[in-house]
């Protein structure tokens, strides 16, 4: 085990999405020394899964560059991937955390020239692109990965795929004999950035996501749509790659349903609202067919919702579904009920979206640390204890407003060190 002493008035910030990227650089900017640390073996969290995010539509690496870039160049900020909180102690001013580092197998000599992974004969599938595709054993988790370093899946690998991976690497860089690494950091404030993870469609029954290469998620979509994504950014059909001429997307997926996530995730409104925009520059004449409970699209939103409501190709109906049936042919079959007229809907389409909630990571996963949850599974900010919340770990949100509260949280844990 290392100890890490911060200066007096470290923070600790846990997770490297975008609100903990920007809540690490709020307070390190600002003179605070930061900890910084990220479960996966890159920072980025969900928004490097995203084709595109509002406002303005951008790709991710639009708001990750900078900011990769932004920690990069601060030497207040010491970033930590693969590692997890194990325990907190302490009080509000003197935490003492303990960090868990997991084995990446590939040390800091790597240049990320991708010889490993072209030597390794082992693949796995591909959990940043939601297992649409394959990756090597040995692989960079995505193009933008930040830091830009391989990681090896030591349990995929035969001995032949060991042997090939070292000897592949002319930096020195495969160490399959990397231990895991325990330190503590002492902290004044700790910031929970631990983002969000999407619903388990396949709690679900009724809308039988496993059962039908034809039922997608939401966040299936936005890996197919993303050029660097398992299809090069065409919409396609798992299992056939057939070109859909037919969309429903199923609103509310695990939201507002007291048996499953019983708040509004806030995003899927307009999740589906920017996917039909995917749809619509690949196919223009496809059918797209929307079943919602309510649409919710905040302020700014209600002109983009306007513009996608008067789709000629496209109906909204207003109705929660109740069942999805897959057909022979590989299409299914959405069956809802008509809020609005009574009439009972069957409607077949080539593939149907669950636009899937945003539950709490924390809810699946709860950190040891200390910190409070409501009933939901979201971090409970508490300034009096120094201990608080920012982005989608605080509540459901966008990423503008993910921002926002990360902003909030850094200032808030800022007057911790002040005190």
């Amino acid at each position: 085990m290392t100890d890490e002493q911060g200066t007096t008035g470290a923070i600790l910030v846990v997770g490297g999405g975008i609100s903990g990227l920007t809540a690490a650089l709020e307070a390190a900017e600002v003179g605070n020394d930061v900890f910084l640390v990220e479960k996966n073996a890159y920072m980025g969290g969900r928004v490097s899964q995203l084709n595109q995010y509002f406002p303005k539509l951008c790709p991710p690496s639009c708001g990750l560059e900078i900011n990769f870039k932004r920690v990069k160049d601060n030497r207040r900020i010491r970033t930590y991937t693969m590692t997890t909180v194990t325990s907190v102690t302490g009080g509000p001013g003197n935490y003492e955390v303990t960090l868990e580092t997991a084995p990446r197998y590939v040390n800091s000599n790597c240049t990320a020239c991708g010889e490993c992974a072209a030597a390794c004969p082992d693949e796995i599938d591909n959990e940043f692109n939601f297992g649409m595709d394959k990756s090597k054993a040995a692989y960079l988790p995505h193009e933008m990965a930040f830091p830009s370093r391989y990681v090896i899946n030591k349990d995929a690998l035969s001995a032949e795929g060991a042997e090939a991976v070292k000897s592949a690497c002319k930096y020195g860089a495969v160490d399959l004999d990397m231990q895991t690494e325990t330190r503590t950091v002492n902290v004044a404030s700790i910031v929970y950035a631990t983002g969000w993870t999407p619903y388990d469609p396949t709690k679900m029954d009724n809308l039988k996501f496993g059962q039908s290469n034809a039922i997608v998620t939401n966040m299936m979509i936005e890996r197919m749509a993303a050029p660097a994504g398992p299809t090069g950014g065409a919409i396609l059909r798992p299992g056939d790659n057939k070109e859909p001429e037919s969309f429903a997307f199923v609103q509310c997926a695990g939201s507002r349903d007291e048996n499953h996530l019983e708040f509004c995730s806030y995003i899927c409104c307009m999740a589906t609202f920017k996917q039909m925009t995917y749809i619509r520059e690949r196919y223009p004449e496809a059918k797209i067919y929307v079943f919602y409970i309510d649409l919710r699209t905040p302020g700014k939103y209600e002109k983009f919702r306007e513009k996608l409501m008067d789709d000629a190709n496209s109906t909204f109906i207003k109705g929660k579904v109740a069942d999805i049936i897959p057909e022979a042919d590989g299409s299914v079959t959405v069956v809802a009920e008509n809020a609005v007229t009574g009439e009972k809907i069957k409607q077949n389409v080539e593939m149907a979206v669950l636009a899937t909630g945003m539950q709490p990571t924390q809810a699946i996963a709860p950190v040891n640390g200390g910190q409070e949850m409501d009933s939901n599974g979201f971090v409970v900010s508490d300034p009096a204890t120094g201990i608080l919340s920012a982005g989608c770990a605080r509540k459901a949100a966008d990423v503008v407003t993910s921002n926002q509260s990360a902003t909030a949280a850094a200032l808030k844990a800022i007057q911790v060190t002040r005190r």
